[in-house]
């Protein structure tokens, strides 16, 4: 997992998008830079709750192949224009976060200081632009299906809980307070506290 969560973060973080969300949210950009890891995860553990309980690698390919535009990342302006317009916002994400989009708002709340109502619009304003990324690298591995089960479990032990919190100890990401949270979430999500 922390090679798809570090190629996602210089992708999504290392050109102008997390500048272009934050106008558009009108908060600091290293906010976005900051939210980007603590949501890949989530979404992720999302797609391992839905292969478990609702299909295996066909469900999560749905997913994808219905959520995950690759071509988001290189049309990122429109995006912004899209979610911007919109009045009401499903931090649930269909369901892919399960009952925890609530959670996770609260979190990004109460971790970047910011009131409910953004923090709901950068769920899902960020989402598509992680599904596009996994699908592209789905798509691009040479292993398809097969090769994009590994991103939900890098160790194979059945759990991604462990190897997020992994990248998160590699990346001194828990030490503002959003690792903890993040990590209760998680479990939650999983159903595994």
């Amino acid at each position: 997992m922390t090679d798809i969560l570090n190629g996602l973060l210089g992708s999504l973080t290392g050109n102008e998008t997390p500048e272009k969300i934050g106008s558009a949210l009108n908060i600091d950009p290293n906010i976005i830079k900051q939210a980007i890891p603590v949501l890949a995860p989530m979404i992720l553990g999302g797609l391992k709750r839905q292969s478990e309980t609702m299909g295996g690698q066909e469900r999560v390919d749905h997913i994808l192949n219905k959520y995950g535009d690759p071509g988001v990342l290189e049309n990122v302006d429109s995006l912004i224009e899209e979610k911007s317009r919109q009045e009401s916002f499903d931090t649930n994400l269909g369901g892919l976060l399960g009952n925890s989009g609530s959670q996770v708002t609260d979190m990004l709340t109460k971790n970047f200081n910011l009131d409910g109502s953004t923090a709901a619009k950068l769920i899902p304003m960020v989402a598509p632009l992680i599904l596009g990324y996994l699908t592209k690298s789905r798509d691009t591995s040479g292993e398809g299906s097969a090769g994009f089960a590994s991103f939900l479990d890098q160790n194979g032990d059945g759990s991604i809980i462990d190897d997020v919190a992994g990248f998160f100890t590699n990346k001194q990401q828990s030490n503002d307070g959003s690792g903890g949270g993040l990590m209760d979430i998680l479990g939650g999500l999983l159903g595994k506290k």
